[in-house]
């Protein structure tokens, strides 16, 4: 195989490689967050992957961006991307907030970055969502209920909705989508491994405070251990790096719609790790799912 066709294959094999990346970070939080409270644990989890990055991009030399407003896109998109989205998820699941609501509410971002390209991009000259794409959004939407529902309907009994954990929530949805569209708008192509610590040290400032607050102190053990070090070695360098990749190579609403496929996954992770029940309603919206999201990153067929 020569180089450009394994080049070709990593490319086609990206988006399979972050969904399973991507779809393991309900599993860290179950096995980290009774340890930990969450901006601390995040606090932790930033300031490790900066000094995991900062190694690498001096050894293979990597240029930082180039410009002052470059910094400042990416500060911004690792504010909203890092800090905003993992911080709501993790503080609405702390908060008593139950995974599969959460992973519902942070799974209509496909639908709403839809929602908003077609807005933004009326009497332009530039494609917006296809009938095709947007049956797709909805029948992702649709298996991503239906892998969820059994969760929304026998959830445990702290399992429990408040103002402040749907704030959190809303919060994590809000930033993820921002700072999908904001990325794709604003920063331009630079090497990912330096616009990652870019995010990281915005996210990190902003996280500071927020963790600092945080009454509850870290209880180290086996457990906690083994999740900050999947959160940084695997989520941040791995899964981060490649949604920054994606973003920069795909359409927003191509790219976004991915996320449909990480509760499903997220399920069948949990099966094979803590034996969770897998049902008839999980298999049939995993490929419900899986239809919608291949209708939605299908190219066009040419005129």
């Amino acid at each position: 195989m020569t180089d450009s066709q394994e080049t070709t294959a990593w490319i086609k094999a990206m988006p399979v490689v972050f969904v399973l990346i991507w779809s393991t970070g309900f599993i860290v939080a179950r096995y980290g967050m009774p340890h930990a409270p969450p901006f601390s644990f995040l606090l932790v989890r930033y300031l490790l992957s900066i000094l995991c990055f900062l190694p690498w991009i001096v050894l293979a030399r990597v240029k930082w961006p180039q410009s002052r407003s470059q910094w400042l896109h990416l500060a911004v998109t690792g504010i909203l991307m890092h800090a905003g989205y993992l911080g709501g998820v993790w503080a609405a699941v702390k908060a008593g907030m139950g995974s599969g609501l959460s992973s519902l509410i942070v799974g209509f971002q496909p639908v709403l970055t839809a929602i908003w390209l077609s807005y933004s991009l009326r009497g332009s000259d530039q494609p917006g969502v296809s009938r095709r794409q947007w049956l797709g959004l909805l029948l992702g939407f649709a298996g991503l209920l239906m892998v969820v529902w059994r969760k929304l309907t026998l959830g445990s009994p702290m399992d429990h909705v408040t103002p402040v954990n749907m704030a959190f929530a809303i919060g994590a949805l809000l930033s993820i989508t921002i700072g999908t569209l904001y990325q794709k708008r604003f920063v331009q192509p630079c090497d990912v491994r330096s616009a990652n610590a870019v995010q990281l040290l915005a996210a990190f400032a902003v996280t500071v405070p927020l963790a600092w607050a945080e009454p509850e102190a870290m209880r180290w053990n086996a457990e906690l251990v083994g999740a900050m070090a999947w959160s940084v070695l695997g989520l941040t360098l791995g899964g981060s790096s490649l949604l920054y990749m994606l973003i920069q190579r795909g359409a927003a609403a191509s790219v976004t719609s991915l996320m449909y496929m990480v509760p499903p996954t997220t399920a069948i992770i949990a099966w094979l790790l803590f034996g969770e029940t897998i049902t008839a309603a999980t298999l049939g919206g995993t490929a419900l799912t899986a239809l919608g999201v291949s209708l939605v990153v299908r190219p066009a067929r040419p005129s």
